[in-house]
């Protein structure tokens, strides 16, 4: 196991924003999980994390600028999971649970006890999960453009969709999106597929104590309205918020506009 990263042992001043390190690869239990760190301004301790996590076949680079604008005043972390951003594929398959179970440890291995969990796409599912499992370390969840939708819970139902919403979306996503798609490669993609269609995102998150905010993009053919209010019914504390005119990478192509809906969500402002 790589040594775990110490927050406190970073530079960083008040008002100040110190670039962060690269991404740092940490392995656990035979899996490896990368990590993109920023300090932001001083915090207090009881200040929650803001944890970002990546949906299929994807990295934290399309979450980039979601972190940055999360980072401008609160700690924040983006992770890499494994199979995906370059990260080693595993050995065998595993399902929400697992990465759930994993991503937990990983977060131990940091040091977080407190994080404002932020989940896009299928990160939508493994965050939910591990608020399920672990609900002392979720103090809010955040979907963005949750999956799957229990109407459309098929192979060739979430191809169209993405289909549509990648015509529409921002070229530079796109490339992004893609490209560590092929980082992920077509077997990996595959299994990681049949994990997140037999995952019951709406069911689980009945067992969710968390406040749990769902945010889309009003144009997104992925995570529809009807689907998303779904998960907010289920929810005993949900709230939907809705960015007009943009899609399923909402988080990318209206980052600020998300981050502040998450900042204010958590309940927190900018620090000093």
């Amino acid at each position: 196991m790589t040594t775990p990263i110490p927050p406190q042992s970073l530079v960083h001043s008040p008002g100040r924003l110190v670039p962060s390190p690269p991404t740092r690869r940490i392995e656990l239990d035979g899996c490896e999980f990368g990590v993109h760190y920023s300090p932001g301004p001083l915090v207090a301790v009881s200040t929650p994390v803001f944890v970002i996590v990546h949906g299929i076949g994807t990295s934290h680079r399309y979450s980039v600028p979601l972190h940055r604008a999360i980072a401008a005043g609160h700690r924040t972390y983006s992770v890499d999971l494994p199979g995906f951003g370059g990260m080693r594929t595993p050995q065998h398959r595993l399902w929400v649970e697992d990465y759930a179970h994993l991503l937990g440890i990983f977060l131990d291995t940091l040091g977080v006890t407190n994080c404002v969990m932020v989940g896009h796409s299928m990160g939508a599912q493994f965050v939910t999960e591990l608020a399920v499992q672990r609900p002392e370390l979720v103090s809010q969840l955040v979907l963005i453009g949750p999956v799957v939708d229990a109407r459309r819970r098929t192979v060739v139902a979430q191809a169209v969709d993405l289909c549509r919403d990648t015509l529409k979306e921002p070229l530079r996503a796109n490339i992004l999106v893609f490209g560590d798609y092929a980082r992920c490669g077509p077997l990996w993609y595959t299994k990681t597929l049949s994990a997140m269609l037999a995952y019951a995102t709406d069911e689980r998150l009945v067992r969710v104590a968390a406040p749990v905010l769902v945010l889309r993009g009003s144009d997104d053919p992925v995570a529809r309205r009807g689907w998303c209010s779904r998960l907010v019914h289920n929810s005993p504390h949900g709230r939907l918020v809705e960015i007009a005119g943009h899609r399923h990478l909402v988080h990318y192509s209206a980052a600020d506009r998300v981050a502040d809906h998450i900042v204010q969500f958590a309940g927190v402002g900018a620090d000093p």
